[in-house]
């Protein structure tokens, strides 16, 4: 696709070069830090996810490249409406992709820079579709599962008993499952908020199983030297030893150990992500379910079927961890309460 941008007199023209995610690339300023070694320092100062940090340093290179390499403080909200209406008329990007592109660049300005960029309202913004969410019923639910086994059958059950999202699961630690009160709580969740969930009594046999071949992998480690885990913000340095601590290490710890991209330092972390996904996706086609599912789908199953099951909505919202009733209320179309319950006047005839 092609980006409009301006020439050294100010007027505009086309450059046709189709403008693809690069890897992100080092920008050096003329005697001063790079840029983006600054946005990655900014970023980790107001303690950004490492994805949030990656997914911004990619949209601000990206900016930088569309224009050839210009610096962002030769530009300004001109450039950044150019570039977000290219991404949606010629890149076709969802409105979520055009949204996360405009947060990078105004973090960029304001953050980096301390330039504040006037409103941008020339921007052609990507249509956002309104669909409902895909959900299996109990019995495709039960299939899923049934082609599940060991690790993967556990966390599959714990997004569909829980309703947590994928990487809260991945990500949860020892410490925050009680099983005295069958309580899960889970911490850090979207919009950096904390909750509560139930811990389903069909999995804490397992749940228990897989907590102690942690403990015994995590003794392992400190054994040979290692066994630290990596602590959100500043806890770190507020408790030096936690990071050996076995309540901080995760339910479900990556098989082998690797370097921590921002410390540097050598710890296990927790299982790739990818592994449950490609899991229950081939679970999914192994019980001949033809539905675009996934593991999100599960989540989106555990909050219908407890609707169905007839427990408030405001129940529902807080188990999902949704600030608004309104994104909850999305479940109550794919019930049999819509056009699924009518009785159609032909039936009646």
């Amino acid at each position: 696709m092609s980006v409009v941008r301006p020439d050294a007199s100010g007027s505009s023209c086309q450059v046709g070069t189709e403008i693809a995610v690069p890897n992100v690339q080092i920008v050096q300023l003329h005697g001063e830090r790079r840029l983006l070694d600054m946005a990655r320092d900014r970023l980790r100062l107001k303690h950004y996810s490492i994805r949030t940090e990656r997914a911004y340093l990619g949209w601000m290179d990206r900016f930088m490249l569309a224009f050839q390499n210009r610096h962002p403080r030769d530009m300004g909200a001109l450039e950044v409406e150019q570039f977000l209406t290219v991404l949606a008329t010629h890149g076709q990007v969802s409105a979520s992709t055009q949204s996360q592109a405009l947060s990078a660049l105004l973090f960029l300005y304001r953050e980096v820079l301390g330039v504040d960029l006037p409103w941008l309202e020339n921007v052609t913004r990507a249509k956002v579709p309104r669909r409902l969410p895909v959900v299996l019923s109990r019995a495709e639910v039960r299939a899923v599962l049934n082609h599940l086994d060991g690790r993967e059958w556990l966390m599959a059950s714990l997004l569909y008993g829980t309703g947590m999202r994928l990487m809260e699961c991945v990500r949860l630690r020892i410490k925050d499952v009680d099983f005295s009160r069958h309580e899960i709580v889970i911490r850090n969740a979207k919009g950096a908020k904390d909750r509560v969930t139930m811990l389903p009594r069909t999995v804490t046999d397992a749940l228990v199983r897989q907590i102690e071949r942690s403990r015994w992998d995590h003794e392992l480690e400190l054994q040979a030297g290692f066994g630290e885990v990596y602590l959100p913000a500043a806890l770190a340095r507020k408790y030096p030893n936690a990071s050996r601590e076995l309540g901080w290490q995760y339910v479900f710890p990556a098989p082998r150990r690797s370097v921590d991209p921002r410390s540097g330092v050598e710890q296990r972390h927790h299982v790739d992500e990818q592994i449950l996904q490609r899991a229950v996706k081939s679970a999914i086609s192994a019980a001949g379910i033809v539905k675009l599912a996934s593991c999100h789908t599960l989540r989106h199953s555990f909050a219908t079927h407890l609707l169905e099951a007839g427990y408030d909505i405001r129940t529902v919202q807080e188990l999902l961890g949704h600030s608004d009733v309104t994104t909850t209320q999305i479940y109550t179309h794919v019930l049999n309460r819509g056009a699924g319950g009518v009785l159609s006047p032909l039936d009646r005839a």
